[in-house]
């Protein structure tokens, strides 16, 4: 009888989630399309089809995905997918304002994104294929990471931050790839194997039964891997991001805080070497630290954010009524600054919010994981998504030195908003209990 009841109240429970996707998407249109109304009255005095094409298209492609997903995986997450439309919904409608020559590109790659995450949840039938070709995909990673260093470019033509490749496609005008944004996942992957494995002997480790330094090998490679990135590349970004996905999944390994203090420690002399080695990452410290000495040359950047954040107040200016093109590259590292302007305090903390409860909803899939791989590929992918949206809000905010890296599902980048999507769908096939058994 006991059962019985348990049973109805769970049906009961999926039946409610499964309403309340619908509800989240429509609310998360409603707000994308009045954004555009707007947008279109402050550009042009009347709504017009140029606002309002790319919403239609995100509309299209969050409804048939949501479609799917209620027909062909009925107990999946129901509230991730309303978050990351939301999110890219409303990126959509921040690119149609800050760079409309690159908004068909940043609804081609949403749309492609939503594709590729409704497939990694309802295709595969497994992912022990992940762990058992774990160290071919890193290794596929790190060779394209040193091609990269052979052979990356800019698409805007620099001699600096050459951090993409161009795929050869032909028929189609030139795509660029970030191999880092790829090699992001491909380490998640290959350190929730390793830890798997590892995890009981790790755990031993640092109870003092077993020797700690052979354990203590793979946070040094690990601390050493993120300098020669950060030595060749001068990618800040990156190197951060790595380390701190690393340095978490081992403390969630491990459960001594002591991983924490050392690596913090290994990351502030990374820091410390690199302000008086590299050029970039001193201009970056300086513009952190004082940037008004410098604010009319080195710094312009990061004073026209704050400029913009100050100028939104609680309100914002409103969408299509500010100045955010002052600030450069606006549309990619700086978009917190052109929200925190347009949509005010408010608009921030609802961004702050989106990613709060996505990190909210990833970790309670870790949370409830049955199997360590599952635990630590929910638990890295969350911690990727907080980390990264956390640094650029910190660096665009002035609370972190800038790192240069984008905002999730919000910011202009095809690699970027491609592999978050692959993460999103892998966090939504974790969350169908069906399963549960095959990992």
């Amino acid at each position: 009888m006991r059962s019985l009841s348990f049973s109805l109240f769970s049906l009961r429970a999926d039946r409610e989630h499964g309403r309340s996707e619908p509800i989240l998407l429509l609310v998360a249109a409603l707000f994308v399309f009045s954004n555009a109304v707007a947008l279109g009255l402050a550009r042009d005095g009347r709504i017009n089809g140029s606002t309002l094409w790319g919403p239609v298209c995100w509309l299209v492609a969050q409804g048939t995905a949501v479609w799917l997903l209620r027909k062909y995986a009925r107990d999946h997450d129901p509230f991730l997918l309303p978050l990351i439309g939301l999110l890219t919904g409303w990126g959509i409608v921040l690119q149609d304002r800050l760079a409309p020559n690159f908004l068909l590109r940043q609804v081609v790659w949403v749309v492609l994104g939503t594709a590729v995450l409704v497939s990694i949840t309802l295709l595969p039938r497994n992912l022990r294929w992940l762990r058992r070709y774990r160290y071919t995909l890193l290794l596929l990673g790190i060779a394209l990471l040193i091609a990269t260093l052979l052979f990356g470019i800019n698409p805007t033509g620099a001699s600096v931050a050459r951090y993409w490749l161009r795929l050869p496609i032909p028929f189609l005008p030139p795509v660029y790839f970030q191999p880092s944004e790829l090699l992001k996942l491909l380490l998640v992957i290959f350190l929730a194997s390793y830890f798997d494995e590892r995890e009981a002997v790790l755990r031993l480790a640092w109870n003092g039964r077993l020797q700690r330094i052979s354990y203590l090998a793979p946070l040094l490679l690990m601390w050493g891997f993120c300098m020669i990135l950060l030595v060749w590349q001068r990618d800040l970004g990156a190197a951060t991001l790595f380390f701190i996905l690393f340095l978490s999944l081992l403390y969630l390994a491990t459960g001594d805080w002591r991983i924490v203090a050392g690596g913090v420690g290994l990351l502030l002399l990374a820091g410390i070497f690199a302000y008086f080695a590299f050029g970039l990452v001193t201009l970056r410290i300086d513009a952190w630290w004082n940037p008004w000495p410098d604010a009319d040359n080195r710094a312009f950047q990061i004073v026209q954010s704050l400029y913009a954040v100050a100028a939104g107040g609680i309100w914002g200016q409103g969408v299509g009524q500010g100045f955010p093109q002052y600030i450069p590259v606006v549309h990619s590292d700086f978009a917190f600054a052109a929200i925190a302007e347009e949509w005010g305090l408010v608009g921030s903390l609802g961004v702050v919010g989106c990613f709060a409860l996505l990190a909210h909803r990833g970790m309670r899939l870790a949370l409830l994981a049955e199997r360590p791989f599952r635990r630590y590929l929910a638990a890295g992918i969350t911690i990727l998504f907080s980390a990264q949206a956390f640094l650029i809000m910190g660096g665009v905010t002035k609370l972190l030195p800038l790192t240069g890296v984008t905002l999730p599902f919000v910011s202009y980048g095809g690699s970027s908003m491609l592999i978050s999507h692959v993460m999103a769908g892998l966090l939504m096939y974790l969350s169908t209990k069906t399963r549960q058994i095959y990992l």
